[in-house]
């Protein structure tokens, strides 16, 4: 899958969740996404990795079990969140949960209760 592919795949994920924009963040013109100008997911300017907060112990786990896949970024790796290779395949209903944990996380409680839950998750 192209660089491209897996960004619009991410921008499909991503904007999908309620109230989101896109706006890059900081001097930068990667896409990166946001709810009420809070962010919950970035992209690399080159477009090859993605970025988004997770709970505790989530970051250790996914970059012990799949180091091809995931990482721990730079700047915000202290802060729990976790890096993602779009350059590589990847496991995009996985990717998508992940996206909305980090939503959840991030989004006022009234707007994360608005994403339909999973099967499998209590609803």
């Amino acid at each position: 899958m192209s660089d491209g592919d897996a960004l619009e795949r991410l921008r499909d994920i991503c904007l999908a969740l309620p109230e989101v924009a896109e706006k890059p963040f900081g001097g930068h013109t990667a896409p990166s996404f946001r709810i009420r100008d809070k962010l919950f997911t970035m992209t690399s300017e080159d477009g090859t990795t993605m970025m988004f907060k997770a709970g505790p112990g989530v970051q250790e786990a996914l970059v012990a079990e799949d180091p091809e896949r995931f990482f721990v970024p730079p700047y915000v790796g202290s802060k729990g969140w976790v890096g993602a290779r779009l350059d590589v395949d990847q496991d995009w209903d996985e990717i998508a949960e992940l996206v909305e944990d980090s939503y959840r996380l991030i989004a006022p409680k009234r707007l994360s209760a608005r994403i339909e839950p999973r099967s499998g998750e209590p609803g």
